[in-house]
């Protein structure tokens, strides 16, 4: 994700509405005590996702990778009264440390957590998701993405999360491909081909391909 210029990042971060201490502390937290911290959505993603919910006022958000619960608070705190997020992961050893940063946001009453295989999961979950947020293996994005397209309404909104892949999807002539890049450029394009959504690839962060279901003539 170091592919954007760092200078033209903190502008970014910058002139975005500012983290608040629950959110600093789960960066800190992240950094210091789990593998692979650049993994969490963080400032700039954070608060895009918050602003997407407070203009969109989802029923449902349904949420496939937890990490540390960053992008899953930001998300909640746009939720209206009765909104609801449901979000998932694989990663129980990190269960204790989520929870309590749940806890913590005021919004544990509205945030669903579940731990499993979301492959397994997502069936088990009745619809309508009226946002979804695809975070996490980069091998199953295909296979989430067909998991809950049928239980996404019409004018509902897939996000999914690394789709530049640190710049790794730009591949050269003859240039070996590794499995999570090729899987990366095999969703983009599944996505770019569906006719059942309208889609845009948004170059924040690690890039998010935003896709709307529509209405199939």
């Amino acid at each position: 994700m170091e592919f954007i210029d760092e200078a033209l990042l903190a502008y970014c971060e910058d002139h975005t509405s500012s983290e608040d201490q629950l959110l600093l502390k789960i960066t800190r937290e992240t950094r210091a005590k789990v593998l692979m911290p650049r993994m969490i959505s963080g400032h700039l993603q954070g608060k895009m996702l918050e602003l997407f919910v407070k203009m969109l006022q989802p029923k449902t958000i349904l949420e496939i990778g937890t990490y540390t619960g960053y992008s899953g608070i930001c998300m909640a705190r746009g939720l209206a009264k009765n909104g609801k997020l449901i979000t998932l992961d694989i990663n129980d050893e990190l269960e204790t440390m989520v929870r309590g940063f749940f806890d913590e946001s005021g919004l544990s009453d509205q945030i669903e957590y579940r731990l499993g295989n979301a492959l397994e999961l997502i069936p088990q979950i009745d619809g309508p998701f009226d946002l979804v947020f695809i975070d996490a293996d980069k091998i199953n994005y295909q296979r989430y993405y067909d998991l809950i397209i049928d239980k996404v309404p019409n004018g509902g909104i897939i996000l999914a999360d690394n789709v530049l892949w640190s710049g790794k999807i730009l591949v050269k002539e003859d240039q070996k491909i590794d499995k999570d890049t090729q899987a990366i450029l095999d969703f983009n394009a599944y996505v770019q081909a569906d006719p059942r959504v309208e889609n845009v690839l948004l170059p924040i962060r690690d890039g998010v391909m935003m896709a709307r279901k529509i209405q199939l003539k």
